[in-house]
């Protein structure tokens, strides 16, 4: 019979460029779990003081690496209360929208439900979330989302006809996911997701296959929580179709592969103060995109009697992002379930504010405080 040994305290010291770093309180896992969450837990604290001590951990292209991958709109951030917090959220407090931060933290949640959000971008441009989260026995959750983009009509204009012929086109972004969460033990889960994502700009089309892999890893030390996410890790893709015309004062015009926005994240969140009425929440989070300069992400949230929540954050080394973003969240309820409420606003430099609005609904019979 495998028998879990009753509660051990272990210390760990690592030690790089002159920062302690103090690992404790790993019980109840079995041998080979206890070598595998030290390992990668070392492998963060390593990467972070790397980071710290040289600036930068990947190669900074900056701008040169802009418009290297498609389908952009996977790298929009569809979960309200992340949303405000300048997506500083890969390492927060699971929810119903965890899908779009870590697939990990699912596990955190306590019941099943469903969220919807809605991005204003501007230019009539809308982006729509809808997810649902299945808890399942034995500590696991399956998710199922859909993520859609939608330009709205547009004018075909030629050269003959600049203020347009009368023909309308679209064009839509749309991606199709499941995701499964495991808690592996009292402190660490990991987190795997697949999308089917379509794209489409008149009549061309685009069709591909993305994948997502989060790690969570909680303490008992203030909630501090330790998170890596890999997004949007795929193949090639390429647009298919022959309505382009050429023959007029044209050349030819090839259809080139392109990328999918892969993006590596990894951070952390803790809660410094906290009592009966209120609890402060801190985040940061290190992102390197494939396609554009490496950033952070700092954000922060302020509840008040798990009714209100008040949430800013602030975006470092993100071209066009000079404000700081906003939000606040309500707890109501709709019958006997709770309904949360929340909306963030991200004022950009050149493209004017964009407004995220969202609403989740666990299924169960919740009590106000």
């Amino acid at each position: 019979m495998d028998v879990r040994r009753l509660l051990k305290k272990s210390f760990v010291f690592y030690r790089h460029n002159n920062y302690l770093i103090h690992i404790y309180d790993f019980f109840y896992f079995d041998k080979y779990l206890r070598v595998l969450v030290l390992r990668l837990t070392s492998l963060i604290f390593l990467t972070v003081s790397t980071v710290i001590s040289y600036g930068q951990l990947l190669p900074n292209f900056g701008g040169q690496r802009a418009g290297l991958s498609a389908l952009s709109f996977l790298k929009n951030d569809l979960n309200p209360s992340s949303f405000a917090m300048a997506s500083a959220s890969v390492a927060n407090e699971g929810s119903l929208f965890s899908s779009e931060s870590n697939p990990a933290s699912l596990v955190q949640i306590k019941n099943s439900g469903i969220a919807l959000s809605n991005l204003t971008i501007g230019a009539g441009i809308n982006q729509s979330f809808l997810g649902t989260a299945i808890k399942l026995d034995g500590g696991g959750v399956l998710g199922f989302n859909v993520n859609s983009l939608n330009s709205g009509s547009m004018e075909v204009r030629t050269e003959f006809e600049p203020n347009g012929t009368g023909q309308l086109f679209y064009a839509n972004n749309t991606a199709v996911g499941i995701n499964y969460a495991q808690q592996l033990s009292k402190r660490f889960s990991i987190g795997v997701g697949l999308k089917y994502v379509y794209e489409g700009i008149a009549t061309y089309t685009n069709h591909t296959v993305t994948g997502d892999i989060g790690f969570l890893y909680s303490t008992d030390y203030k909630n501090l929580t330790f998170a890596v996410v890999v997004k949007n890790f795929g193949g090639n893709s390429q647009m298919q179709g022959s309505d382009l015309e050429t023959d007029f004062n044209r050349t030819t015009v090839s259809l080139e592969k392109y990328t999918t926005p892969t993006i590596f994240k990894m951070g952390f969140s803790f809660v410094p103060y906290e009592t009966d009425n209120k609890k402060l929440l801190v985040a940061a989070e290190l992102n390197h995109p494939s396609d554009n300069a490496e950033n952070v992400r700092l954000g922060g949230e302020l509840g008040l009697r798990d009714l209100l929540f008040i949430r800013l954050g602030y975006k470092l080394s993100v071209k066009g992002q000079n404000y700081p973003t906003a939000g606040v969240g309500f707890k109501t309820r709709i019958g006997v379930h709770p309904l949360y409420i929340n909306y963030g606003v991200n004022p950009t430099n050149k493209m004017g504010v964009q407004h995220l609005f969202g609403l989740n609904i666990p299924f169960n019979n919740d009590t106000r405080n």
